[in-house]
């Protein structure tokens, strides 16, 4: 398909879905390695791959704010953002190597095989460089997988599964987000200090990858430090109702309910326990507990009073005091009117990293741009100095702990940070058995020609 057929007017679009008779994406072999879809006009298009509709469809659209709020960031709209606290100085508000950034748009669904069908269409009629974006580990897996066999760089949005970089990682895909392995690091310290080393923990569990790898990372975590796992019970995706799984909790004997739940998925199921009295019981001569995996302030904000002394973790808060998250929080604020959720700041920062790596190489060429970002180190981007790491592709940075706040003052706080937890201590091997152990790859990177 012509270069010719992109829309140009304006920065965005929404992407339909891949036709039967849709063309290849355009080869272009201007350089010594050929590449899919090289921008040869004064414009270049990302795609932004989000959950619009669904059950995570409120943690896709703000990252579909902050992903527009970078693109106009990169063109030298507004004050600039984080631009202005990042470590590298390579981006100067004309776009990504002198070319304006337009942008694209799909809805995943939180459905593999829409998202996949969205993201092949950005690539085979829209032209894109770049797919960002996705609030489920599936989906995320999926479109990696895509965007590998196209030769398209994937810079995953919420993806918390071990899996996206563990035994499903790829070479042109790269998560700045953490994953499970490191919600249990940094929870287990906190939880047995809070909650002793004497517990009988019941999982509910949502029913695909980042649900079983969360559920793996917590159960190692508590194990370790002497808690008893009394059962483990998926549940599906968007169930809605989950008054059927919370009713057995009670009468199991455990004495802490762990969620490794997500989105609207964890607002309805932590409303139900709270309703049923979790909370409020005593089992085995102990409070019982309820432990959320992995926040959001969305999450948070849907759960109301529920939330109110349950710990979690967190990629990164409004709240931290650097200037990188300063600028951010101003930005989305001033453009927004609130505070932009975790989910909203690693688009943020994957859209500006790709761009960063881009001039960096001096090249769209995906095998440049992962070069450029294999073994990066930077700062200034809200999470502290962060390691992009060469053998996994997965950023390496400080997690939060936090917990629902018992005042908070307004819609907003309603998560207190107990724990910014060093790095070291979430750190692994790239071969953990986790995370495939020492027959997980990354391949070869591909320019798609």
């Amino acid at each position: 398909m012509s270069k010719s057929n992109i829309t140009r007017r304006g920065v965005m679009k929404t992407s339909a879905a891949v036709g039967a008779g849709l063309a290849l994406p355009t080869i272009f072999t201007s350089r010594v390695n050929a590449m899919t879809n090289e921008p040869t006009g004064s414009t270049v298009t990302l795609g932004f791959n989000v959950p619009q509709t669904g059950p995570y469809a409120e943690e896709g659209l703000d990252e579909l704010r902050a992903q527009e709020l970078a693109v106009q960031h990169l063109n030298g709209e507004g004050d600039g953002g984080m631009l202005n606290t990042f470590s590298s100085k390579v981006l100067d508000g004309t776009g990504i190597l002198g070319k304006k950034v337009q942008f694209v748009t799909g809805d995943t669904a939180t459905k593999s095989d829409v998202a996949r069908a969205a993201a092949q269409s950005m690539i085979q009629k829209d032209g894109v460089t770049m797919i960002n974006g996705g609030s489920s580990s599936g989906v995320a897996i999926a479109v990696q997988g895509l965007c590998q066999e196209a030769g398209i760089i994937f810079m995953a949005g919420l993806t918390h599964s071990n899996d996206t970089t563990g035994k499903d990682r790829k070479a042109n895909g790269f998560r700045h987000f953490f994953n499970g392995y490191m919600s249990g690091a940094a929870l287990g310290p906190i939880l047995q200090k809070e909650l002793g080393s004497d517990r009988r923990a019941y999982h509910l569990t949502a029913d695909y990858t980042w649900g079983w790898t969360q559920e793996e990372s917590m159960i190692g975590a508590t194990e370790a430090m002497g808690w008893e796992t009394a059962n483990k019970v998926l549940t599906p995706v968007g169930a809605g109702d989950f008054s059927s799984y919370i009713t057995p909790v009670l009468n199991s004997g455990a004495d802490v309910l762990v969620l490794n739940h997500y989105g609207g998925d964890m607002v309805n199921s932590l409303t139900q326990a709270v309703q049923f009295g979790l909370k409020d019981a005593q089992v085995n001569g102990k409070d019982f507990a309820i432990v959320v995996p992995l926040y959001s302030e969305l999450m948070a904000a849907g759960a109301g009073e529920n939330i109110k002394g349950v710990l979690g973790s967190m990629n990164w808060n409004w709240q931290l005091p650097d200037a990188g998250t300063q600028a951010f929080v101003k930005s989305f604020g001033e453009k927004y009117g609130r505070p932009p959720s975790n989910s909203a700041h690693t688009c943020y920062v994957q859209t500006l990293l790709y761009a960063d790596a881009v001039t960096r190489a001096g090249s769209f060429e995906p095998c440049a741009v992962v070069e450029a970002l294999e073994g990066f180190e930077f700062d200034g981007l809200g999470n502290g100095p962060t390691l992009y790491r060469a053998e996994d592709h997965q950023c390496f940075k400080d997690v939060l702990v936090v917990r629902g706040a018992e005042n908070p003052t307004t819609e907003y706080d309603t998560l207190e940070i107990v724990e910014v937890t060093p790095v070291a201590q979430v750190t692994y091997p790239p071969d953990h058995p986790m995370f495939g152990g020492p027959e997980a790859s990354l391949g070869e990177c591909n320019n798609g020609a």
